[in-house]
């Protein structure tokens, strides 16, 4: 309905239901999208269509509304954050006693704040509203005659131009961002009383009504971003729950029916009257204009029939239980009849399960559909192009890589201020990654600070620097900067981005070392644009690490509050990485579904390692004799390989579900009160009774070499689960399991 209404309306202004916003030109927000402010993807973005009566004088109204909010913001986030860190010596208030170091942080600091400063923040305010920073209808919206740059009282300006243009856009872009984020911040203290509150303190929530039901899981817990369920409407919430499982088997089947017809379609006729074979129908959306209206028809039919007929609720209390047991088989054509799980905890991992396979398969149809309407096949690659692609930075395997689309425009000055922004960031991230690494073996000898008697062997490394290197020290690192920035590497628009005249080679001012060679410079570019993406994410990792442990290189064991604790003498938790669980899955501490996430990377493992052998054996022998002599398939037939998913026939496959159905259901069943993994009567290599051959376990009786070997088994399960994944990525990249596979230059 939302997409039909959207259809029309975009066919309305621009006379095609994917029609062009340049279409459309009789738009009144033509008038303002070329203001400052209008940038990549969104364009001009007004919703709710403020601007449409082309009012030039409200335009600038709340052009200057949003610059004020936006500037407020940004002081109100940084004060948000500064307190953290640092707050000024002395008293706030001596009369009445009050300390900068007892105010608190956030919304409690406005009742600690006294009367006589709220009134002196009004005043300081009121002054510069109204008596520094005037408006000036002549000027550009926040365009302030006594205002320099950054807003200083007579300070110097900027020259107009583009690099005026661009700082003003970055602007109004930080001031959107700050405004979304003081809100979060807000909402975030007063929920749980710290702009940085732990969820868990809002008890009142009425989410908590529902945060212990099916599909609450690990790392995002009861997601609700919307509030649909914060009257606690209970009825409401089933309701809602009942609509997503429907919608999630749905899509479970029709991702499935996606992918089975690439590999096998039923023999004969779908309509015998119209002549059309199933192997006739396209797969995917294509395929909606080959079934004929008889065919639409009885799926409707079937469908309804299902809806209303025989999926009846069993119990309001259970939504999606409709009494047809495991896998829903009952009472189908047939009128099987099919018994309920009852073990309960067994049951509630399953139906998560399926909450949860549910939801990704809404994504992935989702992903399909659209995939498959940009290319025409759900596995469609972009053969598209883009101004950019042949622009430095443009590495395999990734490629142009702009997944958001940032650069659809084709706009060669917008790409050229985000690649000048992405050299700037990382290149300081390259810096700051050497600022955390080489204090560790050196750091200059002397004073810091003389006055204050701090050398700089003093400084630690890391955050914990911010609270030592005094304020004075803080004002000349920021003046540095900024001369740089301003003086000495300027930005010339004739000039490549991030190539500045007074620079050479790394940057050195007025180096007399230049790169001439082209050849040269673009492959010493490019590795700079490289290194700075690696340092930028190696940045964020070092702040991570060194807020969890304490510094940068933290050791785990310092982390004494994380819930991983419960598992980190677990199996499998090996150096150099120790316990890892980058998600935080495990977070809860919940050791059932430890287990439950243990026994399925075992299984998983261990079909791998079977399948890395099934690919690697076959180079070198196969079963002499028949794999299906009704058909005359020999195994010396059988392509090796995904080639072999449309050779093996349907009985073949019966059979397979079956045996591994047969062993997944009777022999190899978890018992709770054994480790996750270890099968009754199952010993080395799972060889055991009721095995093919039917002998006694080989069992372990030394504790550290059984430890060791299991050890060994979920690291080599691992390892098969990675290289697996490789051999099928490759296999259907080249096409073939031969030479071509294994050593591609063959």
């Amino acid at each position: 309905m939302m997409a039909i209404i959207g259809m029309f309306f975009q066919d309305g202004l621009t006379g095609s239901a994917w029609g062009d916003w340049a279409n459309y030109t009789a738009s009144p927000l033509r008038a303002f999208e070329n203001e400052l402010g209008v940038q990549a993807p969104l364009g001009f973005f007004d919703p709710f269509g403020m601007t449409k009566d082309g009012d030039m004088e409200a335009f600038k109204r709340r052009r200057s509304t949003e610059l004020k909010n936006g500037r407020v913001a940004m002081l109100a986030t940084m004060g948000y954050i500064v307190p953290e860190y640092f707050r000024f010596p002395g008293y706030c208030s001596p009369s009445e006693g009050v300390k900068f170091a007892d105010i608190p942080n956030g919304l409690a600091a406005i009742s600690k704040v006294p009367a006589a400063g709220w009134t002196q923040w009004f005043l300081f305010l009121g002054l510069i509203e109204k008596g520094l920073y005037t408006f000036d209808p002549t000027r550009a919206p926040g365009d302030y005659k006594n205002a320099g740059v950054l807003g200083v009282p007579n300070g110097s300006t900027m020259t107009p131009g583009e690099g005026r243009n661009r700082k003003l856009n970055s602007e109004l872009a930080n001031g959107r961002l700050a405004m979304m984020a003081i809100i979060g911040m807000f909402f975030q203290d007063g929920l749980t009383g710290s702009a940085w509150g732990d969820w868990s303190n809002y008890t009142d929530s009425p989410l908590r009504a529902f945060e212990n039901e099916l599909g609450v899981q690990a790392p995002v817990g009861y997601f609700d971003p919307m509030g649909m369920s914060k009257d606690g409407d209970l009825k409401t919430f089933r309701r809602r729950r009942e609509s997503e499982l429907k919608n999630g088997r749905v899509a479970m089947f029709a991702t499935i029916g996606y992918m089975v017809p690439e590999y096998f379609k039923f023999p004969g006729y779908l309509a015998p009257s119209s002549n059309l074979k199933f192997a006739d129908v396209p797969n995917g959306i294509a395929a909606i204009t080959k079934v004929p209206a008889e065919g639409w028809l009885q799926w409707v039919a079937l469908c309804g029939c299902y809806e209303f007929c025989v999926n009846t609720p069993v119990d309001p209390a259970d939504p999606g239980n409709y009494g047809k047991g495991k896998f829903g088989y009952g009472n189908m054509v047939l009128g099987i009849t099919a018994e309920p799980m009852q073990d309960p905890e067994g049951r509630k991992r399953a139906l998560n399960s399926e909450l949860a396979n549910g939801r990704l398969a809404m994504m992935a149809i989702l992903g399909l559909w659209v995939q498959d309407g940009l290319f025409g096949t759900p596995y469609g690659l972009y053969t598209g192009s883009s101004a950019f692609e042949t622009e430095l930075g443009v590495q395999p395997p990734v490629g142009f890589w702009d997944p958001l689309g940032f650069t659809k425009t084709d706009d060669a000055a917008s790409f050229r201020r985000r690649r000048y922004v992405e050299l700037k960031h990382g290149r300081v991230a390259m810096f700051a990654c050497l600022g955390y690494i080489v204090p560790e073996y050196y750091r200059w000898p002397g004073d810091l600070s003389p006055s204050l008697g701090l050398k700089f062997s003093d400084v630690p490394t890391g955050f914990a620097a911010f609270s030592k290197v005094p304020l004075s020290g803080w004002a000349q690192m920021v003046a540095f900067a900024g001369t740089v920035e301003l003086f000495q590497y300027v930005d010339d628009p004739k000039r490549p981005p991030g190539d500045f005249e007074n620079a050479g080679f790394l940057g050195i001012p007025n180096s007399f070392v230049k790169i001439n060679d082209p050849e040269v410079k673009q492959k010493k570019l490019a590795a700079e644009l490289a290194n700075g993406r690696l340092a930028m994410m190696a940045i964020i990792g070092m702040f991570f690490q060194n807020g969890l442990t304490g510094e940068a290189w933290g050791d785990w064991s310092l982390y004494t509050d994380s819930p991983l604790r419960a598992f980190e003498g677990e199996l499998g938790v090996q150096a150099p990485v120790g316990f890892w669980d980058p998600l935080g899955l495990s977070a809860d501490g919940d050791v059932d579904t430890f287990k439950r996430r243990r026994a399925a990377e075992l299984k998983h493992g261990r079909i791998c390692m079977l399948a890395c052998v099934g690919y690697i054996v076959p180079e070198y022998f196969r079963w002499p004799g028949y794999l299906s002599p009704e058909k005359g398939i020999k195994f010396a037939d059988m392509p090796h390989g995904i080639a072999a998913i449309s050779k093996v026939p349907l009985e073949g496959w019966v059979q397979i579900v079956l045996f591994l159905g047969h062993y997944e259901g009777y022999f190899w069943r978890q018992d709770p009160k054994r480790a996750p993994g270890d099968y009754e009567g199952y010993g080395f290599l799972g060889a055991g009774k009721n095995f093919i051959f039917n002998f006694d376990p080989i069992e372990f009786k030394d504790p550290e070499v059984r430890k060791t070997k299991l050890a060994a088994e979920i690291a080599n399960g691992r390892l098969a689960m990675v290289a697996l994944m490789a051999m099928l990525f490759q296999n259907g990249t080249v096409g073939t399991t031969g030479p071509a596979m294994w050593l591609p230059a063959a």
